[in-house]
């Protein structure tokens, strides 16, 4: 549909605790590949989430041309469904199959209506998505992250949508399942609009809209055009800065002099008009005039000085807000020689499917190692990841654990209680911790003032990302070794710049998995290992 598109205008919203996210925005997204960037918390999430009906704006409207398709960050779905359920075509595919099976009843017909082809283009779509392997019949629940992120926008397309909001589309997708997006969002001819922050996926956009400040502005071409252009604002924006600066100093500066000079001139006309005898009521009428005159520069000058500080605020407000999380994890050191995890011939069974080879899988982990554990979705590294935490339990195989915490930052955010507040989260976590300094800490996080009282569910993807890293690093017993399961899913870059300088300085072991190459090849990673056949491989670092 050429004329999809996406119109906001005078758009508010406020959540019901008066937090207000939006103010009066207005902006039209028309057809083409359009990639949404902001700070975590500021707000996109919930402008997607606007657009597509599941919220109502406080004030203003939104007009949609074209029929619409979403993929949250956060999939709605249950475990135990099937593949054809997820899609929704499993109604049509039983009606079909009970035509075939002699059933002419006309309540199959008109389940079905033209969609004859449902199960061939279904069949398409998920061969062109990388799915081809996935039978419709199979549960969610035995699929990855990943597997279970590509059937979402699986199940978007076969709606064929005029407009498309995907919203962290790439998060968990290894490096295969990235590029075959990418190849699909190419091909999409209606007006797309992708929250992310992967970087490839943004260079490939048509224009990037940033969301900043209440305001969205436009620049065109992909991610890298962006910061270029960006750059060039800074640096303008900082030599504004530097002449508002002298500006205000020359200014005070100004004023000063004028003051002593006006100082100066009183005292020597006071002496002159003592000396020459005059009468009190014309030297009271001369001392009068000379401090107007004296006042009155001064009012020049000082209006002349505030106007340089506002000046100065402008320019100062013109500068980009780097807003990063501070991290400042535990500090636990572990022997180099220390066995923190072995195990030893691991087998995990998903109903009739053996998840590893015949053998299982031997794994130790020894002293302050960082390893990095990779593979293609579904070959089993986030199962791994939880049959080391104990939150699954192999049905062959023997696990051994020193003694000391292990922490778990799993892909799908699922820790925390979305009905309690960050504060009461982290109190659960460390309930030794002072309350002045859990206060602290969260700041340090980015949850200042109210924003630390804000219940779970509130919070958007990174903000939950972030929140469940201050309740899992900082919890208490201090670990010794993480476990981390795509953790640079929904941050921001400058969060992710972050959260690496955090695992650099962190003296224990452990264990990352990340299809995100950049951050993995920034971490200092000590051994890399690779999952697929069934088998670990200790492989060599990447390039």
């Amino acid at each position: 549909m050429p004329d999809a598109s996406v119109v906001c205008s005078a758009l508010s919203f406020t959540w019901p605790d008066g937090t207000s996210v939006f103010a009066d925005l207005s902006f039209t997204v028309g057809a083409g590949r359009t990639g949404l960037i902001a700070p975590n918390g500021a707000g996109k999430s919930t402008l997607l989430r606007l657009i597509a009906g599941e919220l109502r704006p406080s004030a203003g409207t939104v007009t949609v041309e074209g029929l619409l398709g979403h993929l949250p960050q956060t999939l709605p779905l249950a475990g135990d469904l099937t593949v054809a359920e997820a899609l929704e075509v499993d109604g049509v595919l039983e009606a079909l199959k009970a035509i075939e099976s002699g059933d002419a009843a006309d309540e199959h017909f008109a389940t079905i209506g033209t969609d004859w082809d449902v199960e061939e283009r279904t069949r398409v779509q998920l061969d062109r998505l990388g799915l081809g392997d996935v039978t419709l019949d199979r549960r969610l629940d035995t699929l990855s992250g990943g597997q279970v992120v590509t059937l979402g926008l699986a199940a978007q397309l076969l709606t064929r949508p005029d407009v498309l909001l995907l919203d962290e589309p790439t998060n968990n997708l290894d490096g295969d399942a990235r590029r075959t997006l990418h190849a699909a969002l190419d091909d999409f001819a209606g007006c797309l609009l992708v929250v992310s922050h992967d970087r490839a996926l943004l260079d490939r956009m048509d224009r990037i809209a940033e969301l900043d400040r209440g305001e969205l502005r436009t620049y065109g071409g992909g991610f890298t055009d962006w910061e270029a252009a960006v750059r060039a604002e800074q640096e303008a924006v900082e030599r504004d800065v530097r002449t508002a600066e002298q500006q205000v100093k020359r200014e005070k500066r100004e004023r000063q002099l004028a003051r002593e000079r006006a100082q100066k001139k009183s005292g020597k006309a006071a002496r002159t008009v003592k000396d020459a005898g005059l009468p009190k009521i014309l030297i009271g009428k001369m001392k009068r005039t000379a401090q107007e005159s004296a006042g009155k520069a001064d009012d020049v000058h000082a209006a002349r000085l505030d106007g340089a500080r506002t000046r100065l605020e402008e320019a100062e407000r013109a500068l980009w807000d780097d807003q990063a999380i501070v991290l400042e994890l535990p500090g636990t050191a572990v022997p180099a020689g220390r066995t923190v995890f072995a195990g030893e011939g691991l087998q995990l069974r998903l109903g009739e499917r053996a998840l590893f080879a015949e053998g299982g899988v031997d794994l130790t982990v020894r002293g302050p190692e960082r390893i990095a554990l990779t593979g293609a979705n579904g070959a089993g590294k986030s199962s791994l990841l939880r049959l080391m935490t104990g939150d699954l339990h192999p049905d062959v195989g023997e696990i051994r654990r020193a003694d000391g915490r292990v922490a778990h930052l799993s892909q799908r955010l699922d820790l925390l209680d979305l009905d309690r507040t960050l504060a009461e989260a982290l109190a659960d976590a460390a309930p030794a911790m002072p309350t002045a300094e859990r206060m602290n800490l969260l700041a340090r996080y980015l949850f200042r003032g109210c924003r630390a009282h804000l219940p779970v569910r509130a919070l958007s993807g990174g903000e939950r990302l972030r929140a469940t890293l201050a309740c899992v690093l900082h919890a208490e017993p201090a670990p010794q070794l993480l476990l981390l399961d795509e953790p640079t899913n929904n941050l921001d870059l400058v969060s992710v710049a972050q959260l690496v300088g955090a695992l650099r300085a962190y003296r224990g072991a452990f264990v990352v998995v990340s299809h995100d190459e950049r951050f993995l090849a920034e971490l200092g990673i000590t051994r890399w290992l690779h999952l697929a056949g069934g088998r670990l491989h200790e492989v060599a670092a990447p390039g």
